[in-house]
């Protein structure tokens, strides 16, 4: 299978910018030059590689191919550097996960790592029970998620368990919830949750009073920090990271001290990885089992 590099790069970009009309700007060329580079390739394999739809989306096959793609440049890459007169010769990773990762032990345990290893990181944050899907559809080489098996190709390592505890201000429960957390001022009581794809909260009311998600009241605010803000703020009641709690417990309440909310993690990327990744994959699930919950039982 011989596959034309103008071709590939021509798929790649209407997927990653949504629509022939973005990749054509990306790559100067007109709209229906890319349609036609792309139609070669899905004639070269016999298979379509676009659902021509808003935004264009990659077929299983296209997904696959994408997949294979994005591992070849990372092996070449680091060939090149490995070859190269100068060592500096960065590693672009694209690497999806949560955002509660991210605000909390992705950074501390890892930034020594990613400068000795001399990777750049192209981060997309999305809910932890999606971020297997990048993975799958080619947009990343690795995802810290959770889903437990693995995707063909890959492996999937147990990281451990990221705590939660639903959680108030003081004045939130004073005004709400003044005889302690029950059905009915749930029912009033806005959450904050972080999209409208994240389930902990709703999870946690419909397991335990019963309650539908569109039965109380939700703010949504993205982002580890301003979500945790909001919170305390008394704009709504949430889950939040135990590991971001520290000490700043003391100036919230814990509704459900004795329900806390576990979601397993795991880290998952290709079995066949360039030597870079292969360190960095080792690191994320070192450090990730250093402070998770459980994590040092792998």
């Amino acid at each position: 299978m011989n596959l034309d590099p103008k071709q590939t790069e021509a798929l790649r970009a209407v997927i990653e910018t949504g629509s022939f009309e973005q990749a054509a700007v990306r790559l100067h060329l007109t709209a229906s030059a890319v349609s036609q580079r792309v139609r070669a390739l899905e004639s070269n394999l016999g298979n379509p590689l676009v659902v021509r739809s808003r935004p264009a989306r990659a077929t299983l096959v296209g997904q696959r191919l994408l997949q294979y793609l994005h591992r070849v440049m990372q092996l070449e890459a680091d060939l090149a550097s490995d070859l190269a007169v100068e060592r500096y010769s960065p590693l672009l990773l694209t690497i999806a996960l949560n955002a509660d990762t991210l605000g909390t032990w992705f950074f501390p345990a890892l930034a020594r790592a990613l400068v000795r290893e001399e990777v750049l990181i192209d981060l997309i944050v999305e809910d932890q029970d999606h971020t297997y899907t990048l993975l799958e559809s080619g947009m990343a080489i690795g995802c810290i998620g959770s889903e437990e098996k693995p995707m063909k190709g890959c492996f999937a390592d147990a990281l451990g368990v990221m705590r939660y505890r639903l959680v108030a201000s003081k004045s939130f429960c004073q005004r709400w919830f003044p005889q302690g957390m029950n059905r009915n001022d749930a029912r009033r009581a806005p959450v904050v949750a972080y999209s409208h794809k994240d389930t902990l909260q709703a999870g946690f009311l419909e397991n335990h009073f019963g309650l539908l998600a569109d039965a109380y009241p939700c703010h949504y605010v993205p982002g580890t920090e301003p979500h945790l803000a909001a919170i305390r703020h008394g704009l709504g009641y949430g889950m939040v990271p135990e590991l971001l709690l520290g000490e700043s417990i003391v100036d919230l309440i814990d509704l459900a001290p004795e329900y806390p909310c576990d979601v397993k993690l795991f880290w998952h990327s290709w079995k066949v990885q360039s030597p870079r990744m292969e360190a960095l994959s080792k690191q994320i699930v070192d450090a990730a089992r250093a402070v998770l919950v459980g994590g040092e039982r792998g």
